[in-house]
């Protein structure tokens, strides 16, 4: 009989597709049993009770990177050690282009900042920010063919937004090498029309932060790069949906057969613009963007994922400390919304949140959840099926799941590198246990298991354009 390094043994195992009671064999780091009565296990742990699924997949993470005279509170290690903790074995952080910066020494920066330093796996997205002739004909075809192949662009940002030309540029590149160029929605002429208007009026309070950002901004952002999408014929993302005409967009963009996809995130599911309006300096704990919504909108996301248009879940995970150097308070004297850190943390929090909110409120299947929350990661980013999947070969980057356990979210008990977390006191059942990386256990039972520098990073196949996209 054989002997595995690891034998996972009475939980229920759950795939995107179904569901299974077995054990798990690993050995050199794979799966590579899936079987009733493993016994011959040098490690063997019992899952009774538990639910074993694919290691989380956090694709839309930003950590350790320049933020100007804001700083981001987490680097690979506190940021990786927090993904650990909420059941995430993989994440994609962005790789962000300076002005003055060629996108190759980016990417080759980012690759120096993360060595050694993190707990789960990694791969990267470059955020291109100056298309130049240089990084359109000679650095991104080469980074692409290299495994880099989801590329992020902006549409708003002082510093980071490109041209509708220079965005078109990109997304031809994608096309011919088979890549995938993830999008910043939001028609930059409404957001600098809208600040114009609220500080003549004087209204530079966090609460109008979200008229800052109207709906309309998102929406028409949206319908314009499906319509470059489908002129290119080249696979995009629109990141962080938060509107219902943004997902309906979406909706009738996969009803035509265009590889349009979506994804949103928990603020989204979970905080409304009534947030922003807390007294004092609390509002800026919620300042992020696309801003909170209302509910309607908050029940179009929801609406969104449990119908497949919105194809995953990611945090946007962006910390900044509400005190201290860098924060939401810098400087110390408030000088309205446009001065305060865009961003709030969540990589920890997310798959609690979907789970407890989505699979325990039967807004979504468990299987929907597993699919969401790492599956269709795997899939569209060209880590499928070595990561997002329980089969054997694949990679032994499971969680297993507590569905019972209930857990009232708190600084306290989290592990980032912020001083607060925007879902304080809400009361959540369903956590991860136990978080397992290529046969590794990082995290067990509240306690980290692992060194920095267990996680490694992950090369991007093209394996996403093998994603089954079908129009709803």
């Amino acid at each position: 009989m054989r002997e595995f390094e690891l034998v996972i043994q009475g939980g229920l195992v759950v795939a995107d597709t179904g569901t299974t009671r077995c054990d798990v064999g690993v050995a050199d780091g794979r799966i590579v049993a899936l079987a009733e009565k493993l016994d011959n296990g040098r490690q063997i742990i019992d899952a009774s009770g538990l639910l074993v699924l694919p290691g989380g997949i956090d694709s839309h993470v930003h950590v350790a990177q320049p933020s100007g005279a804001s700083i981001i509170a987490d680097d690979f290690y506190s940021g990786t050690m927090s993904a650990a903790f909420g059941g995430t074995t993989t994440i994609l952080p962005f790789a962000l282009q300076q002005r003055d910066q060629s996108l190759l020494e980016a990417v080759q920066d980012y690759h120096q900042t993360a060595a050694g330093r993190s707990f789960v796996d990694y791969s990267f997205h470059p955020i291109i920010t100056n298309a130049s002739a240089t990084v359109i004909n000679q650095e991104l075809p080469g980074l692409i063919r290299d495994g880099y192949r989801s590329i992020k662009v902006f549409m708003t940002y002082e510093n980071l937004k490109l041209s509708e030309f220079d965005v078109l540029k990109v997304m031809h590149v994608a096309r011919e090498q088979g890549g995938i160029v993830m999008v910043h929605c939001e028609n930059d002429g409404a957001i600098c029309y809208a600040n114009e208007k609220l500080e003549q009026e004087g209204k530079t309070a966090p609460q109008f932060h979200a008229a800052l950002h109207p709906a309309i901004a998102e929406v028409e952002a949206v319908n314009r790069i499906v319509v470059f999408s489908e002129w290119f014929s080249v696979s995009v993302m629109i990141v962080h949906v938060s509107t219902r005409g943004a997902m309906e967009s979406i909706r009738r963009a996969r009803q035509r057969g265009l590889k349009v996809y979506g994804e949103t995130f928990p603020q989204y599911l979970l905080l409304t613009a009534k947030e922003l309006e807390r007294p004092g300096l609390e509002g800026t704990k919620y300042i992020f963007s696309p801003p909170p919504r209302d509910e309607a909108s908050r029940d179009a996301c929801w609406e969104g994922l449990s119908t497949d248009v919105l194809s995953v879940f990611s945090s946007d995970h962006c910390p900044f400390r509400f005190e201290g150097k860098g924060g939401k308070q810098t400087p110390p004297v408030f000088k309205g919304f446009r001065a305060v850190p865009n961003g709030i943390p969540g990589v920890e929090t997310r798959l609690p949140l979907l789970f407890s909110e989505g699979v325990g409120r039967g807004r979504i299947t468990l299987h929907q959840f597993v699919a969401l929350s790492s599956t269709n990661h795997a899939k569209i980013y060209g880590l499928y099926p070595q990561k997002g999947a329980i089969a054997v070969g694949a990679d032994a980057d499971l969680a297993l799941w507590d569905p019972e356990r209930e857990v009232t979210i708190s600084q306290s008990v989290l592990h980032h590198g912020c001083d607060y977390t925007p879902y304080e006191g809400l009361k959540v059942k369903g956590w991860p246990i136990t978080t397992i990386l290529r046969g590794q256990v990082i995290v067990r039972d509240g306690k980290l298991q692992a060194q920095p520098g267990t996680g490694i990073y992950q090369k991007q196949n093209a394996l996403f354009q093998q994603y089954p996209f079908a129009p709803l």
